[in-house]
């Protein structure tokens, strides 16, 4: 009887992309914040998971939240047994000599708790829930653990009859997501007694919009043999920009209601795959800290709306999460008839992006020191986006759009 793990995260936004400052993780850490003690371990297991899906699909685009599954499979090890536990939080990157599952689970109930609390500025909807067929009774110990870390309910359903138990999958992640989130149940095996499903949805709108007047159709080059007309976004204005002369890309830094930043990372012809494998906590950090502020960059992003469904088995079993899927899985923790495996872990992500947002405010003053030399940077080729959440330094979104129509 298997077990599917579903985590759904849609960013829908049709105003535009939320993001938030990126910052050293290591410089946070507090005990007065247990969340803090994920952050690297997050950030680490985010590029890592990133990096082997991009080896997987080379040729395609990807758009994840590297949170929103590492979130699922903490909540996961609740009920699994020592062996596949132990396996399962060291493959998420932690140190269990180092760390405490005690405190990994109390730093993701924080995490949750915080991402909950977001600025009023975005719509942010979150949660998680268990399906489990109506003849399977939940262990007490794990209940009582999924609700307290991860205030996930627990939900019986009829399995037998897929048709109706998928409606109310559907309907529940529905209702909980006022409508955003729909259709869930469509990637899921059948077959299933348990599903654990995590869910998101964030909406956020630029500080400073791109006018729609300025949007124009231009071609984009999804490789050398191949281009699409796309409606390509563009402004002028002070922005913190890099041409990295260690890793051969450009970064753009852009501002958005909130506190917030997005990294918009277009790699040098040619070196798309130097810059993924570069992707770490260090990179991030060194382009936080030597962005210049420019006094005119001419920018131009594409209009992107893209969509994926992911089943990360084997990706997991590359990462060195092998025993999850195999029968020396252990979850006794989760019922008195535990299922002997994984069967599917789905990831299901959107981007929709363009020029729509609240009237722009004026420019907040910096004090890193203007450039004066113009820039034009046009995201005319495959570029990659990376998002992070400034309080809790999770990384929330990573993506690499080949191809944005």
């Amino acid at each position: 009887m298997p077990l599917v793990l579903y985590t759904c995260l849609f960013w829908l936004s049709t105003s535009g992309l939320w993001t938030v400052q990126a910052m050293d993780p290591s410089a946070v850490v507090s005990a007065r914040s247990p969340h803090r003690g994920l952050a690297p371990t997050n950030v680490d297991f985010a590029f890592d998971l990133f990096q082997h899906l991009v080896a997987w699909a080379p040729n395609k685009n990807i758009f994840i939240s590297p949170v929103s599954i590492s979130m699922t499979l903490a909540m996961l090890s609740l009920g699994s047994g020592s062996r596949t536990r132990s396996q399962l939080l060291q493959g998420l990157g932690f140190n269990l000599t180092a760390i405490s599952e005690a405190e990994i689970h109390q730093g993701f109930q924080y995490l949750h708790h915080l991402l909950g609390e977001l600025e009023r500025s975005l719509e942010m909807i979150m949660g998680n829930a268990l399906f489990l067929d109506h003849n399977l009774e939940l262990l007490e110990s794990f209940s009582a653990d999924i609700k307290h870390y991860y205030e996930s309910e627990a939900l019986a359903t009829d399995f037998q009859d897929w048709e109706r138990a998928s409606r109310e999958i559907n309907e529940y992640v529905r209702n909980k997501t006022k409508g955003k989130i729909v259709d869930v149940s469509s990637d899921l095996d059948s077959l299933a007694t348990l599903i654990l499903v995590n869910y998101m949805f964030l909406k956020g709108t630029w500080a400073y919009p791109f006018d729609p007047e300025n949007t124009k159709e231009k071609s984009f080059y999804v490789n050398e043999t191949s281009k699409v007309k796309v409606p390509m976004m563009s402004q002028s204005r002070v922005m913190l920009y890099l041409h990295d002369s260690v890793v051969p890309c450009q970064v753009v830094q852009l501002n958005y209601v909130g506190n917030g930043t997005v990294f918009f990372i277009l790699p040098d012809k040619g070196h798309m795959d130097t810059v993924i494998a570069a992707l770490s906590r260090d990179t991030i950090q060194r382009w936080s800290t030597t962005l210049t502020l420019r006094n005119q960059v001419d920018l131009y992003i594409p209009k992107v709306s893209i969509s994926g469904t992911y089943d990360l088995k084997s990706v997991l079993v590359d990462m060195g999460i092998s025993d999850l899927f195999s029968n020396q899985a252990n979850f006794s923790g989760i019922t008195q008839k535990a299922p002997p495996s994984i069967s599917q872990v789905i990831h299901k992500a959107m981007l929709q992006l363009d020029e729509r947002g609240m009237a722009p405010t004026a420019p907040t003053k910096n004090a890193l020191p203007l450039t004066s030399e113009p820039v034009t940077l046009r995201f005319d080729r495959p570029f990659l986006i990376l998002i992070f959440d400034h309080f809790t330094w999770s990384t929330l979104f990573l993506g690499k759009v080949v191809n944005p129509a």
